[in-house]
């Protein structure tokens, strides 16, 4: 199994884009095969799987059996499923096995900062960041192939593209990239140790008893929707999750919020605020495209889906990046302003809540 391979099984459990790339959940396409030997001995198949695939770990061998990736004799099994004589494992994706290559392309980047160790964007809403099934080119990373003169790159983590970390498709907001494996290095060590400053805008449904609270939940894959994410009560299942929160400002039926993330999972402000009962405006996925709050009226109804219209994703906006640099020690802080199609719906809800004060 190729470094190019994990990564793919990587991007599969990891990230939405590809996964709602999926055309069919019933069929998938069995990529690599191991059989155990006669004399194999009761060994979990984390550990199993972990000495013999190079370069991956036991924490991405988990996820992939949690997202039903990892088969014995056909059948999905578990991180501590305990391996038997001659049992067929087998890795499975939703999609053929396809070489995957990064292909420069000149797409217009909104670069807020770039040194030579590093690169800070502001993404738009509506952009992949990263090549996978559905999405091969116009993403966000082969537009920094291109801005960083590579020709050619066939690693999806390839150091020099850098992703430190990600935002979903429909989220726009600061991204950090870099460009050097020393500087991706530094900078992954800095997001583990929760030493990053990370704030996001976000309106909500509903209004938010408290001014200011806590949200805490494993997050993982909702077994009855692989392309959502759910909060589970017992520690069995998903990663830890925290997300702090704080009322910016309330229009009655939807709230203004900060979002500070003590953790990063995927879709964890979209799943956190879901479970406590507040899914993000017009959040197709979690269920927030519909009029969960307010009147009956007509008028209002046309009112929320004028504002569905005016921004057609959900409202989340990654606002504040804050890190160490890796190369001269100096803490940088980026802003970013809420992008026009977000600011016009909370300026239109501002202007209803408004009406009759």
């Amino acid at each position: 199994m190729t470094q190019q391979d994990l990564e793919d099984i990587d991007f599969l459990i990891d990230d939405d884009e590809i996964v709602e790339g999926s055309q069919n959940e019933n069929h998938k396409f069995e990529h690599y095969r191991f059989v155990a030997d006669k004399g194999q001995s009761m060994l979990r198949i984390d550990k199993f799987l972990s000495v013999r695939i190079e370069g991956i770990s036991r924490n991405r061998i988990q996820q992939a059996a949690e997202a039903d990736c990892i088969l014995v004799n056909g059948q999905p099994v578990k991180s501590n499923y305990k391996v038997k004589p001659l049992d067929m494992i087998s890795i499975v994706m939703d999609r053929p096995r396809r070489e995957l290559e990064i292909i420069p392309e000149d797409i217009p980047l909104d670069i807020a900062y770039e040194d030579d160790t590093l690169m800070v964007i502001n993404k738009p809403a509506g952009m992949v960041v990263h090549p996978g099934h559905g999405n091969y080119s116009g993403t966000l990373v082969n537009a920094v192939a291109y801005h960083l003169h590579r020709d050619e790159i066939e690693e999806m983590d390839d150091p020099r593209l850098g992703l430190v970390h990600r935002i979903d498709k429909g989220t726009s907001g600061l991204l950090l990239i870099a460009k050097s494996e020393a500087a991706k290095t530094n900078l992954s060590g800095q997001f583990f140790r929760k030493e990053t400053k990370r704030m996001y805008v976000a309106l909500v449904w509903g209004n938010l008893k408290e001014e200011h609270g806590t949200i805490e939940g494993n997050i993982g894959r909702d077994p009855n929707d692989r392309m959502r994410m759910r909060v589970f009560s017992d520690e069995e299942h998903g990663k830890p999750a925290v997300t702090h929160y704080s009322v910016l400002e309330r229009f009655g039926y939807v709230t203004l919020v900060q979002c500070r993330l003590e953790t990063g999972r995927t879709h964890q402000i979209r799943a956190h605020m879901k479970h406590i009962g507040h899914p993000l405006f017009n959040d197709e996925r979690y269920g927030g495209n519909e009029i969960l709050r307010g009147t009956h009226f007509a008028k209002y109804k046309q009112f929320v889906f004028n504002c569905f219209t005016l921004c057609p994703r959900q409202c989340l906006h990654a606002q504040t990046l804050g890190f160490v640099h890796p190369s001269t020690g100096e803490e940088f802080l980026f802003e970013s302003e809420i992008p026009e199609d977000m600011q016009s719906v909370i300026d239109k809800w501002r202007a209803y809540s408004s009406v009759g004060k």
